[in-house]
């Protein structure tokens, strides 16, 4: 039984540069770089990099003023939003908003004077750039942590909506809300929370998840079971590891619940006792050739390795192989395109077919 993703909750849409995000907007994949922000040329090739494997807004941290200064010279050279990754410093804050970030993140704990958060709001009005309001066990404030005895899912989301109401008084909302925590249980029911009780959009992370195949696993739970919800606008998965692995796990993770489209889904069998294919070899071939293609639409792709699966699999398929004795067959919207191909020319008849089909 197929299990269908609830109705997305609806949330008022806010825009980040040029992309909006909440509303009926489609959910964004986000990541951070990892280069010195000051050192322009690296953070630059590493952004670029990233928006080639489909990152759509992407966050910097600023530690220092050069780190700040450098936002424009990066902003020219890019294509997606830019935002500003702050802590503790709303000098820096104000810096990266006049030269242009698109969105600042803080933590509001961190910052205990509120007459500083209100020179923030106030410029992030005159720069028209969005905020958005993270919070985490770093930044929980003490009368809370009083209260619950530990940075619990209630902790989190009481933090976060009471700064909510901190802002609406002075009458910013272009805010984005950010609870996260290396504890995927608890990130999950502190969103929930939130999801009930405000209608601003939600950007979702597991916190130091750390290094792939574990940090990818708790992300892709963490999230994954709130997106099938239908709450969350935005997306990061944070690992200890290349960013661009980052987006790649998010997109897996997205197209699994069928949110997005604008790249197909490989699907292929483990193989076993009954495969008389290399069935690794090939699907990584696949892989290879529907990068090499740029195929941009969400076309199911099924690589199998025996008739065990493979017929199932080929009928909910656009495009699909089943293996045999050393050769295979091909399938095209479930029904057999050619049969009985040796294994060596089935990569190069399935290329064939696939480029027939989508011209």
């Amino acid at each position: 039984m197929i299990i269908p993703i609830t109705k997305r909750r609806k949330t008022q849409a806010i825009a980040i540069g040029g992309v909006q995000v909440g509303g009926s907007n489609p959910i964004a994949i986000q990541s951070m770089c990892d280069t010195k922000t000051e050192d322009v040329e690296a953070t630059v090739a590493q952004i670029l990099a990233l928006e080639g494997v489909g990152c759509e807004i992407i966050r910097v941290a600023i530690p220092t003023k050069e780190a700040a200064q450098a936002l424009p010279l990066i902003k020219e050279k890019i294509h997606i939003p830019l935002v500003a990754d702050i802590h503790f410093r709303s000098d820096l804050a104000l810096l990266a908003l006049e030269n242009g970030a698109d969105k600042i993140r803080i933590n509001p704990g961190n910052i205990s004077d509120k007459n500083l958060l209100r020179q923030i709001i106030d410029s992030a009005n005159k720069h028209n750039a969005a905020i958005r309001i993270g919070v985490n066990a770093g930044s929980l404030e003490q009368d809370l942590w009083d209260k619950y005895d530990a940075p619990t899912a209630e902790a989190l989301a009481e933090s976060a909506l009471n700064w909510v109401k901190f802002f609406e008084n002075e009458n910013f909302n272009q805010l984005v809300l950010s609870v996260k925590s290396s504890q995927v249980p608890t990130m999950i029911t502190a969103n929930e929370i939130l999801a009930t009780q405000t209608n601003y959009p939600l950007h979702l992370g597991v916190t130091e998840a750390g290094p792939p195949p574990a940090g990818s696993i708790k992300s892709a739970i963490g999230i994954g079971s709130l997106l099938q919800k239908g709450i969350g606008e935005t997306i990061r998965v944070s690992l200890t590891a290349d960013p661009v692995e980052e987006v790649q796990a998010a997109k897996e993770i997205l197209k699994s619940l069928k949110l997005y489209d604008k790249e197909p889904d490989i699907v292929s069998c483990p193989g076993c006792g009954r495969t008389e294919i290399d069935i690794q070899k090939l699907t990584q071939q696949v892989q290879e050739m529907v990068a090499r293609l740029n195929l941009q639409k969400p076309y199911r792709i099924a690589v199998m390795g025996c008739v065990v699966n493979a017929l199932g699999e080929a009928k909910e398929a656009d495009f699909a192989i089943a293996g045999g004795q050393k050769q295979g067959n091909l399938y095209y919207q479930g029904e057999l395109y050619k049969g009985n191909i040796p294994e060596k020319e089935l990569l190069k008849e399935f290329e064939e077919l696939i480029l027939q089909k989508i011209r």
